[in-house]
């Protein structure tokens, strides 16, 4: 049985799938309801549309989840688990430099955040203290990605403070990414997409590049 969050404040558990016929099930189910509230809105969302969406029975769901706002937990752990795994892939796979590094970490920050539309920030803005917390742990777990891809690197950066100096680049870039996901007029298109991710890392490497005024490079 997995924790989840039902009302923000309490846990519940859905059934986890001890098999892979059940885990394709349960797979079909979050995406199908993934796809629909992307649609609607999850206000909107109904087990009856996601039981259609999916082509099963609304009994099915309701096996294994006891209500709406248990299959939205559930879609939110999903979500948040698959932009962890993206943005560890991207990291583990850059170009063995410090630029190569918050490149990575840039572009899959911000096509993580993208991916879905509003439907990922809509998750953790309405769905109460739960999701926020879960998002809190994701963010996390990201940043660790990023100390530990940098690690090797860090007698590059030229602030007083590495580590620290590591840190507000990541944050800095996290609010960039966020507040992309939440602007009306944000940027979708694969160009802009890549242009605002290369500006990023262009402005973090040109912050971890420089000393601080007064000091000696």
């Amino acid at each position: 049985m997995r924790a989840v969050t039902d009302d923000g404040n309490h846990l519940t558990h859905y059934r986890e799938p001890r098999q892979a016929r059940s885990a394709a099930t349960l797979a079909r189910m979050l995406q199908a309801a993934e796809e629909l509230a992307s649609q609607v809105g999850l206000e909107e969302l109904t087990i009856t549309g996601v039981a259609e969406r999916a082509g099963m029975s609304v009994g099915s769901i309701y096996r294994r989840f006891e209500g709406k706002e248990q299959l939205i937990s559930a879609l939110t752990a999903r979500m948040l688990d698959r932009r962890e795994e993206y943005v560890a892939r991207q990291l583990r796979a850059a170009e063995p430099s410090l630029s190569g590094v918050m490149h990575a970490y840039a572009h899959s920050l911000l096509r993580s955040f993208a991916e879905g539309g509003n439907l990922f920030t809509e998750l953790l803005r309405t769905r109460g203290g739960g999701a926020l917390d879960r998002g809190a742990r994701t963010i996390s777990e990201i940043h660790r990605f990023l100390l530990d891809a940098a690690m090797p690197y860090m007698d590059q950066i030229r602030r007083p403070a590495p580590e620290a100096a590591l840190d507000t680049a990541a944050r800095v870039l996290l609010g960039a990414c966020f507040h992309n996901s939440l602007r009306p007029d944000s940027f979708t298109s694969e160009a802009a997409l890549r242009q605002y991710a290369d500006e990023l890392r262009d402005m973090a490497v040109a912050y971890l590049l420089t000393p601080e005024p007064g000091r000696r490079s």
